[in-house]
């Protein structure tokens, strides 16, 4: 039996996150070979995972993270069970570490993005997670994540302190960095705190069957059916724009200046053209 050293233990605590006893009884049953005990403990965290597949996820924390000259940004959110383990900070950096990862390696769908090795350790991140997850006794997923590239123009995040909020927005302008980078915050921020929360960028984004169930709807209502077919569609026109208006980002009342639409806002801070690209908004929890 080869012996078991102190360093050796804290060599596997470093590597794989596990606590040290767990560390210690693993390099025991591997007679001392670091990596294959390495593979005991991923094997022993994904079976404990699994085992917590089904609870419910209600916690968790969200990141975002913009790179030099704000050309690229990525936005994580990661569930768990509890605020206590989401405020961790080995939660915290396995979140940092997807994000980079993200950015960096621009994953067609979480089950790409769940196949990246980690920097570090060199395990999957689905591995990683469920490791986790199974020295934690909690649920931990990726819920969802968003990334943006813009070479004409920026990139602007937004998270809140609770760490629970947060946007992601990607905007076409000529404007420096240095101009657009607090505006954008601004922007997320109104993406962050509108009520209601914008869901679309334009109206194309918004289905077919969502407008035409709430043209229905709003045909029902008393102080449009009584009226003749001609004053129906005037008042249904308006209703409509109104419908719109809370849901497109670029039509929303500016959060600034309420007498501005979001999009006026954008040019008059960033220029005329500049486009809203697209938005993304997590919210961790209720």
């Amino acid at each position: 039996m080869a012996e078991i050293t102190s360093k050796m233990v804290n060599e596997l605590r470093e590597k794989s996150g596990a606590p040290l006893m767990d560390c210690k009884r693993a390099l025991v049953a591997t007679n001392g070979n670091v990596e294959a005990a390495f593979d005991e403990l991923r094997k022993a965290g994904l079976k404990t995972a699994e085992k917590k597949a089904g609870n419910e996820m209600g916690q968790g924390r969200l990141d975002a993270w913009v790179g030099p000259k704000s050309r690229v940004g990525a936005m994580v959110a990661i569930t768990c069970q509890t605020d206590f383990v989401a405020n961790g900070d080995e939660f915290k950096a396995m979140l940092g570490e997807i994000v980079h990862q993200v950015a960096e390696k621009n994953p067609a769908n979480l089950d790409a993005l769940h196949a990246l090795k980690h920097s570090k350790s060199g395990t999957a991140l689905s591995e990683t997670v469920k490791l986790f997850a199974g020295k934690t006794g909690e649920n931990t997923a990726i819920a969802k994540f968003q990334r943006f590239e813009n070479m004409q123009g920026r990139v602007g995040m937004y998270v809140h302190h609770d760490g629970k909020k947060g946007a992601l927005v990607s905007v076409t302008t000529e404007a420096t960095e240095e101009v657009a980078t607090p505006f954008l915050k601004t922007l997320c921020m109104h993406i962050v705190s509108a009520m209601p929360a914008p869901t679309a960028n334009s109206r194309a984004e918004i289905p077919a069957s969502e407008v035409e169930r709430e043209r229905g709807v709003l045909l029902e209502l008393p102080d449009i059916k009584t009226k003749a077919p001609e004053m129906q569609e005037k008042i249904l026109k308006g209703r409509m724009e109104k419908f719109f208006a809370e849901r497109v980002l670029g039509e929303q009342p500016w959060v600034m200046d309420d007498k501005l639409t979001v999009q006026k806002a954008v040019e008059a801070a960033l220029g005329k053209g500049a486009k809203i690209e697209g938005f993304a908004r997590f919210q961790i929890g209720k």
